[in-house]
């Protein structure tokens, strides 16, 4: 007879003063270390460190580069905004109105509405108005609208009235561009600006017969917004990137599975979505908010030429060049003389001009741009030239027919 002593049953006590970290990368981390020296176990672990260090600095700048939701790349197709225009008569204003004999159009309106209220003028009646004007009113219907809701709207002045505040905005239809009426407006005007005149001097800070009425719109009726209509729907990038688009299908395949949606072209993505109403909407608000890491724009510089602005983004390049730019200025200026001759002389007194033209060339020095492979470094080369931002847009045009600027350029 066998007896087995309870000692014998007994698991060896482990060593637990390593084991805090365990699992399967850890397990093929300790075979890969076991058997080597301390001197290259040593190596083989600060190499491991560095490597995921990197890829995760890698993950993470091309995350922070251009991560955006769908919802900021792209719109549903058919889901877009439409313009509202109508014609109305501002009253109320201080005097400031419409010289009617100047815009007969006014005093049309005027007659034609009092008419409508039931007012009826006697024929050949001469309309001296002063507190009126004539307007535009402009608003944008926004897709998913509904009546009863408010819209902002801008009122403008259509005939020679300088001033619109104080005034009122009669009740205004606006339509479409298939001429039916999507919303009516009426409300006090707001002006941004203020201006006084007298003893013929006068002073404005910025417009005054342009204005806003805010919520002072009503929606009447709402255009069919066909979107989705089937199985599927359709997504326009805002930028046509064939990049972007096979991302943007890519995040919607791996949350949703393979198969949901597939790019078209540069900007569609066609998405197939749940028929059920409810349940597309659900999976839209989804879908909308899935991050996407959008491709790096091309390299671009805009040039607005009227104000002098220059905007370039981070991936411009400048290769090294020689730059000489000089200025020149041409300057005229008229004197008037008074002639008058001797007495007794029996001529008369005459007033002459003298004109006088003067140009000048300045001195242009020839800078030598290096190689530029920054924004940084963009601007701190272009700022050596010491030109200013309107001689800057010639220089900038130059150096992309020359080829030492890699970088689209577009002047708006």
């Amino acid at each position: 007879m066998f007896i087995r002593h309870a000692s014998s049953s007994r698991t060896p006590a482990r060593d637990t003063r390593h084991s805090r970290h365990t699992g399967p990368i850890n397990d093929r981390f300790a075979r890969a270390l076991r058997g080597q020296p301390i001197g290259a176990q040593r190596r083989t672990f600060r190499t491991l460190v560095f490597t995921v260090a990197f890829v995760l600095l890698a993950t993470l700048a091309d995350t922070a580069w251009g991560q955006s939701r769908i919802k900021d790349l792209a719109t549903l197709q058919g889901a877009r905004s439409n313009q509202l225009v109508g014609y109305g008569i501002v009253a109320g204003l201080d005097g400031s109105g419409d010289q009617t004999t100047q815009t007969p159009f006014t005093v049309q309106s005027i007659v034609s509405m009092l008419g409508q209220l039931g007012v009826q003028l006697p024929p050949n009646t001469t309309l001296q108005l002063r507190n009126v004007a004539a307007v535009m009113v402009t608003a944008t219907l926004p897709a998913f609208a509904r009546p009863g809701q408010t819209l902002d709207v801008t009122v403008s002045s259509m005939g020679n009235s300088r001033n619109l505040r104080g005034g009122t905005l009669l009740m205004t239809p606006l339509r479409g561009a298939d001429g039916q009426i999507y919303g009516v407006a009426q409300g006090n005007i707001l002006l941004g600006g203020v201006g006084a005149s007298a003893g013929g001097s006068s002073v404005q800070v910025n417009q005054l017969n342009s204005g806003r009425i805010p919520a002072g719109a009503t929606v009447e009726r709402t255009p069919a917004t066909p979107v989705g209509q089937g199985e599927f729907v359709n997504l326009e990038l805002r930028d046509a990137d064939f990049t972007t688009a096979n991302r943007l299908a890519a995040a919607i395949n791996t949350s949703f599975g393979d198969g949901t949606a597939m790019a078209l072209d540069a900007r569609h993505v066609r998405v197939a979505a749940p028929v059920d109403s409810h349940q597309r909407v659900n999976f839209l608000a989804r879908m909308e908010n899935l991050p996407v890491v959008r491709a790096e724009a091309p390299p671009r510089v805009i040039i607005n030429a009227r104000t002098g602005s220059v905007v370039m983004n981070q991936l411009v390049t400048v290769l090294p060049c020689a730059v000489a730019h000089g200025s020149l200025s041409v300057t005229i200026s008229s004197d008037a003389s008074v002639s008058q001759p001797n007495a007794l002389s029996g001529g008369q007194t005459v007033v002459t001009e003298r004109a006088s033209i003067e140009v000048r060339e300045g001195r242009g020095q020839l800078v030598q741009i290096a190689g530029s492979p920054t924004l940084g470094e963009v601007v701190r080369a272009l700022n050596a030239v010491g030109a200013s931002p309107q001689d800057l847009l010639s220089i900038l045009q130059a150096m992309r027919a020359a080829g030492a600027l890699l970088a689209e350029l577009e002047i708006i």
